[in-house]
């Protein structure tokens, strides 16, 4: 039995040896044939798109960063004191120009309006006037003080001229007759103060109506209107408050336009004008991806440097349709001219260790081409050395390496 099984051990051993020889020799003519497969395939041109180097119109302009402030903020005050009997308006109400905002109680401004109309119509009746109504005309000749200083004159006149003709014949004292001649003269002076008498009562009208005028303006004024169209940025007052005189009630802004204000450097300063375009961009990202959020123009530049910074202030009006608020921080890209660049696709600019490139094709290969670039602007990118317009690069090289084989799909 032991002599049985170590042959059936052996006969075993044979077949395995046989079986890993048969193997080995099938595996390497496929090993082979695989390695020259892939030796093909690694010798296949790549195919690639090329885009040309174009002239195109580049901005000229400078960034910055500024705040927006509202075009106009006003404080509505009382003018007048008094208890607050209403307010309409609250935090973020809108107003337009001549809305009520608060209304001041008007019973003690009303008393005032009747009590300077009676001292009106008093002052009016001592020139023997209406005392309501239009205002005639005054004579003063024809108010009745006046012609009574004239009638006494008059026959003050009378008995003087009648006594020197009764003294002239003897038939009058002389005594009589210097007393009629006084009585002349004090009757020609009541008439003078008659007339300036008139002239203070008129002067004493006029300033009835001034008072008038004024109790009026002060019923008015109890109304507290909005002078502006806006938004109530604060309401700092509430119905039965007793306000005195200038006491606040609420702030008004003006929200659209909002103006921006920037300071710019003495430099950069110097390019910037009346009436050009300025671009806002909500934060850094924004800008970087040139898709402004708002736009408006340069509408102010001050009259002179700032002594310490040395910085020109600057405000442009940005139309605001809801999405700005005064007080935002942003960045601002204010356009001062164009010029005419060379650009690539952006697709096409490869950056590696710092250093950037394209790839040109020269006969059927790949050939790295160091660039340098400008400015950005939405999907092409400013060459400033290392092409020039006409030359054509690869659209989208991706690991595309030096010398590798290639092949154009299309024409530049």
């Amino acid at each position: 039995m032991l002599r049985e099984y170590r042959g059936y051990a052996a006969l075993a051993l044979f077949g395995v040896a046989l079986a890993s020889t048969a193997c080995e020799s099938d595996a390497k003519p496929r090993a082979e044939a695989s390695g020259a497969n892939a030796g093909h395939a690694s010798t296949s041109p790549r195919e690639v798109e090329l885009a040309p180097v174009v002239l195109a119109t580049f901005e000229q302009v400078i960034e910055t960063t500024g705040t927006l402030a509202a075009d106009e903020q006003v404080t509505l005050a009382a003018k007048v004191a008094g208890r607050v009997a209403s307010i309409a308006v609250d935090l973020a109400s809108s107003v337009k120009k001549g809305d009520l905002v608060a209304q001041i109680e008007t019973t003690d401004y009303e008393f005032g309006v009747q009590q300077a109309e009676a001292a009106l119509g008093q002052a009016r009746a001592q020139l023997g006037l209406p005392t309501s109504g239009p205002k005639p005309a005054l004579d003063v000749e024809a108010t009745a003080v006046v012609r009574q200083a004239r009638a006494t004159l008059e026959e003050a006149r009378a008995v003087a001229a009648r006594l020197e003709l009764l003294a002239k014949e003897g038939l009058a004292p002389q005594a009589e007759l210097d007393t009629a001649r006084a009585s002349l003269l004090r009757a020609d002076a009541a008439l003078q103060s008659a007339r300036e008498e008139v002239r203070i009562r008129e002067a004493q009208v006029r300033q009835r109506e001034s008072e008038l005028r004024i109790a009026r303006q002060q019923l008015a004024d109890t109304t507290i209107r909005s002078p502006i169209d806006g938004l109530v940025q604060a309401r700092q007052a509430s119905s039965g408050e007793y306000l005195a005189a200038g006491a606040p009630i609420a702030e008004v802004v003006r929200v659209d336009p909002l103006r921006l204000r920037l300071a710019l450097p003495e430099r950069e300063a110097s390019s910037v004008r009346q009436g050009q375009a300025v671009h806002l961009f909500s934060s850094a990202a924004a800008a970087a991806d040139g898709e402004p959020g708002h736009s408006g123009v340069v509408a102010r530049l001050a009259p002179s440097l700032d002594t310490q910074s040395r910085s020109l202030l600057i405000e442009a009006d940005i139309p605001n349709t809801g999405q700005l608020r005064p007080g935002n921080f942003v960045h601002a890209r204010i356009v001062v001219g164009s010029r005419s660049v060379p650009t690539v696709p952006e697709s096409a600019i490869v950056t590696f260790a710092g250093l950037q490139k394209v790839i040109t094709v020269k006969d059927g290969k790949a050939v790295e081409r160091p660039v340098r670039t400008g400015a950005a602007q939405g999907q092409r990118v400013e060459i400033l050395s290392g092409l020039e317009p006409g030359e054509a690069v690869v659209k989208a090289p991706g690991s595309l390496q030096q010398g590798q084989a290639v092949s154009v799909l299309g024409a530049p």
